[in-house]
């Protein structure tokens, strides 16, 4: 591969959201470029980064974030709307043409901005000049955030109140990580990867601060700060407390039209459901609403919670909640025969052993769920292989103007 300086044309969006150019040692990850760019680049191997910009996309936007191309959470801020849908479409199309499956779409749910309910900060610098943000694009630098569109307000109203609760812990060799989560009831702020040890007035400033900034629950690494009341994510009518580190959908909206697209895809008769990798309930306490639904995790507090949060709501099907880990131990035949219908929500690595397991049995519909088309449609395959067929598939864009996008492919015998 050519190195230095170069003169490159962008022909596509990568995955990634890099803009791609074909050259004859191979194509060049351009950081920043969109197709139709003509761009002057630094080319180190097969990434570039723009140098300027000869001839601009035609589909080239004003960003609506002061941060953006500093930030590393968006990459694709700066293209139009259509061709941001269409590249965000086109990443699930490839990846299941890629296993051989062919696939309709139907429309993209999009949340609006404003709706991520979760963001994981960094935080560095001394206890009078704290930098607090998220990483530089392509480094592990931090930079000060001023504002984040994406984010739920409340969570950027709290800025300046998370810098000054850091600046007991900051140090600029050892940056450490906020995971801030707006709950139904406040915010929960968890410090982590804290090489500071305070002491016991310290301790009592930092609770007070806490306390004068409205958290309802603060936490370093595993140590409880303060806690004025437990932080409550709502499903469905039911409330669930947040355990520590508990997994969550990155928006309530999308979260809702989930479920909603889950519900319309189960089978007129069902009676029995499984809801697997079910985290904290997100789709349990929707189906319970209809379906008696089986509850399967491996997050023992997750299910322990979700237990708590079905036991304490009224008007919904019997839940059975049961912690396993389905990545190690599928359900396997004998305990699919109870089931009309099967949900699955795996990580990013994907169901792979359970969507083996279920072609072993004849479930009558299965929902599958996920923010990794790669894996996702290597379970498809997996499941259209043993005879299901995909009835319909469902983007649903909550990561907006990031890389990643959750798909809702609902198959049947």
């Amino acid at each position: 591969m050519t190195e230095g300086s170069q003169r490159l044309q962008i022909d596509r969006l990568g995955a990634g959201g890099d803009g791609v150019a074909a050259t004859p040692d191979g194509p060049v990850y351009v950081v920043g470029g969109l197709p139709g760019d003509v761009v002057m680049a630094d080319v180190s191997g097969d990434r570039a980064t723009i140098k300027t910009i000869e001839t601009k996309s035609p589909d080239r936007i004003a960003p609506i974030c002061r941060h953006f191309g500093v930030c590393g959470g968006c990459t694709v801020q700066g293209l139009a709307a259509d061709k941001y849908k269409a590249w965000k479409r086109e990443t699930i199309v490839s990846a299941f043409r890629a296993r051989g499956l062919d696939v309709e779409l139907a429309d993209t749910i999009s949340v609006g901005l404003g709706a991520r309910r979760r963001a994981t900060f960094a935080a560095t610098g001394s206890r009078r000049k704290v930098v607090l943000g998220f990483n530089a694009a392509k480094s592990h630098d931090v930079f000060a955030l001023e504002e984040c569109p994406v984010l739920a307000p409340e969570i950027v109203a709290a800025l300046l109140a998370l810098r000054e609760l850091a600046g007991f812990f900051v140090s600029p060799d050892a940056p450490l990580r906020i995971v801030v989560t707006k709950c139904e009831n406040g915010l929960d702020v968890a410090f982590r990867d804290v090489k500071r040890t305070l002491d016991a007035d310290q301790r009592l400033a930092l609770a007070t601060a806490a306390r004068e900034a409205g958290f309802i629950k603060v936490t370093q690494d595993d140590d409880l700060v303060i806690s004025q009341v437990p932080p409550i994510i709502s499903f469905a009518g039911a409330d669930v407390q947040l355990p520590p580190g508990a997994f969550l959908q990155a928006s309530q909206e999308a979260e809702a039209a989930m479920a909603d697209v889950i519900l319309k895809a189960m089978p007129k008769r069902a009676k029995n459901v499984a809801d697997l990798f079910c985290g904290l309930g997100a789709f349990t306490f929707p189906l319970a609403a209809k379906y008696r639904v089986s509850a399967y995790d491996g997050d023992r507090p997750a299910i322990a919670a979700l237990e708590r949060g079905a036991a304490g709501t009224s008007g919904i099907k019997p839940v059975k909640a049961i912690v396993r880990d389905l990545l190690q131990t599928p359900l396997a035949r004998v305990e699919l025969k109870e089931f009309d219908a099967v949900v699955f929500d795996p990580p990013r690595a994907g169901a792979k052993a359970q969507a083996e397991a279920l072609v072993k049995w004849k479930v009558e519909t299965v929902v599958a769920v996920s923010c990794n088309p790669a894996t996702l449609a290597r379970d498809i395959r997996i499941l259209v292989d043993g005879g299901y067929k995909i009835k319909s598939a469902t983007p649903i864009d909550q990561f907006l103007y990031a890389p990643h996008v959750e798909c809702i492919v609902t198959l049947s015998r």
